[in-house]
């Protein structure tokens, strides 16, 4: 006859038994968890240790240049970033800025507002005088560049990047291409592009951003393509089949560093303290904008040249160093493309 704690001992056995093997799983899949966990922020650091960092992205200081807006022109929490591609091709070719945008995030860090500057936009170059807003790269490199726009935004640039036809090239190939909604019909050289979604990467990718000619309004146009590019860009590397699957990701990220080239004080650490801070969850929060202009025209010395809405653009000047650029979006969403040349 067996004694009344061996049975007792028995299901207390198996309940132990079930708890050690219940947190031994627990344990297994928290050390997957963060296995997996380190190699992605392994990779995005060493991604991003391999990124050029070069001090001329950003103008100097404010010795030789008083009239630059003040650091703190803009309100706390907020941060800009100026995004710009050129056009060398090398060979001591400084080209020109063909892609020059705003990135602004609002201290709420929950939306993305990109905007870009058409490139035949007439404006005022620090030292220059009046000209295209892309002849400022020409004229100062990078430095010139992002000087101007502070200028016509009237905050001061945290951080600058920059990247170039390859690396353009390169980041649309790694990610397999990505998808954009065409509004024109159009086509250059061997390439045709229908109406609605299309596929594109490489040097498909590289003409498609860089038409002009064959679209109703041309420059625009071409900087609204621009727009959606860098937010599919954007969108693609967030996407499930990059993030979720760590060989996509490791392919991905092991190329990105070597296409960028960012201001010295766009660290590891700052990258890294930016990402975490931001809120946005969908493509619905990364919103694309032009900066306004009012028509076209041509200058004195027989230019075509885009037109600045000057009251517009100090709406949205206003919007950027307030933080209120949703209200801003909101008032103009609507608004189409001024004209067609």
């Amino acid at each position: 006859m067996s004694r009344p704690g061996r049975a007792m001992e028995e299901p207390r056995r198996r309940r132990n038994g079930f708890l050690t093997w219940f947190f031994a799983v627990i344990g297994i899949v928290v050390a997957l968890a963060m296995m997996v966990g380190g190699f992605y922020v392994w990779r995005m650091w060493s991604t991003a240790s391999d990124i050029e960092r070069t001090n001329t992205l950003l103008p100097s200081g404010e010795t030789d240049d008083p009239e630059r807006p003040a650091a703190d022109a803009s309100v706390e929490g907020s941060f800009n970033y100026v995004l710009m591609g050129s056009d060398s091709r090398g060979d001591g070719d400084r080209g020109r800025s063909d892609v020059l945008m705003l990135a602004h995030v609002p201290p709420t860090r929950d939306k993305v507002y990109i905007v870009s500057f058409p490139r035949d936009m007439w404006v005022q170059i620090p030292g220059r005088g009046q000209a295209k807003i892309n002849a400022a790269y020409a004229y100062g490199g990078e430095a010139l560049a992002t000087r101007t726009l502070e200028s016509l935004v009237g905050v001061r640039m945290d951080h600058a990047a920059k990247i170039d036809f390859d690396g353009f090239m390169g980041l649309t190939t790694q990610l397999g291409g990505v998808t954009v909604d065409n509004k024109h019909a159009s086509s250059v050289g061997e390439y045709s592009w229908p109406k609605g979604e299309v596929t594109i990467q490489g040097e498909e990718a590289l003409t498609y951003v860089r038409q002009r000619y064959g679209l109703p309004n041309g420059d625009l146009d071409r900087a609204e393509r621009q727009r959606a590019v860098v937010k599919a860009i954007l969108m693609k590397m967030l996407t499930l089949d990059v993030l979720a699957n760590p060989v996509k990701f490791n392919e991905v990220m092991g190329q990105l560093g070597q296409y960028f080239t960012v201001d010295e004080g766009l660290t590891n650490q700052v990258i890294f303290s930016t990402a975490t801070s931001m809120r946005v969850n969908s493509g619905d929060d990364i919103v694309i904008l032009q900066a306004p202009i009012s028509g076209f025209g041509t200058s004195g010395d027989g230019q075509s040249i885009d037109i600045v809405n000057e009251p517009q653009l100090a709406e949205m000047a206003q919007a950027v160093r307030t933080g209120t650029m949703a209200d801003y979006a909101a008032k103009y969403k609507d608004q189409p493309l001024a004209g067609g040349r």
